[in-house]
């Protein structure tokens, strides 16, 4: 499958559900397993939380017209929430061309994220260092992580 034609751009407001479905399946598919019940709940009730998803903003990974991945961004705090790519187009570098496009955004500044133990070797790659060992709260199993530019720190 080539990927050379994939489309990385901000997602508009009416397909935001669909980049949370994908998350829902990616998320169910992969990284489930990693969590207890109660953890697979919580999860699928940030994805129904208007309060949760506000100020959240979205990049997509279209192929053609179809959305094949996803990474959310808490602007304000710098933050990552979401991060998925269809299972179908895992390791062929469409994760890597979101956070390359979204680094486009925020060149020089730190960003932060809560990795799933199946992100984990992913988030390595990326550049991401761990700030904490993993932790699990409301059955959600994470490591904190940041990235922060090589050349200028915290700019």
């Amino acid at each position: 499958m080539k990927t050379d034609n994939i489309l990385i751009r901000i997602l508009n407001e009416n397909e935001i559900p669909a980049a949370l479905a994908l998350a829902w399946k990616v998320f169910c598919i992969y990284e489930s397993c990693d969590y207890a019940p109660e953890g697979t709940e919580e999860f699928r009730r940030c994805l129904k939380d208007d309060a949760y998803l506000a100020g959240i903003q979205y990049y997509g990974a279209f192929d053609e017209e179809k959305l094949v991945g996803l990474l959310g961004i808490r602007k304000e705090k710098r933050h990552i929430c979401f991060f998925f790519v269809d299972g179908e187009y895992h390791r062929r570098g469409i994760g890597r061309k979101l956070f390359l496009r979204l680094r486009e955004d925020y060149p020089k500044q730190t960003i932060t994220l809560n990795s799933s133990p199946y992100g984990l070797p992913f988030y390595k790659a990326l550049g991401f260092t761990a700030t904490d060992e993993e932790q699990t709260v409301h059955g959600i199993r994470f490591t904190p992580m940041i990235f922060e530019p090589q050349d200028e720190k915290n700019a």
